[in-house]
């Protein structure tokens, strides 16, 4: 429980989980959300990791992170940045990545 809480303390981290929180994003794709090196978001989403709150997965040269679902611990990050002026927006962006990304793929031909 002390780790959640030491992920949760910093504004960075917390913005990574509401990126993730409806989509799942590459390291790449994080790291240029934000005005830091590489390194540093990867010591961000490794913390995140061994706290629980996101999985990833290697695919190919990529390395793409989830929020982990139903947890308490998502579902209280989940509340609190629905009303955060901040994370209410990265959020409902998640979540529209998430729709497109399904739509997509409902409109790519099937081979037969």
């Amino acid at each position: 429980m002390q780790l959640i809480f030491e992920a949760l303390a910093s504004p960075v981290r917390r913005k990574i989980l509401a990126y993730v929180a409806h989509h799942e994003l590459n390291a790449g794709e994080i790291a240029s959300r934000f005005d830091m090196s590489k390194p540093s978001i990867s010591q961000h989403l490794q913390l995140l990791e061994h706290a629980g709150l996101v999985t990833s997965e290697k695919r190919g040269k990529f390395v793409y992170y989830r929020q982990v679902p139903d947890t308490l611990a998502s579902t209280l990050t989940g509340f609190v940045q629905e009303i955060c002026p901040i994370g209410g927006p990265i959020r409902r962006e998640s979540a529209q990545l998430a729709r497109a990304a399904v739509e997509g793929s409902a409109r790519e031909p099937v081979d037969k």
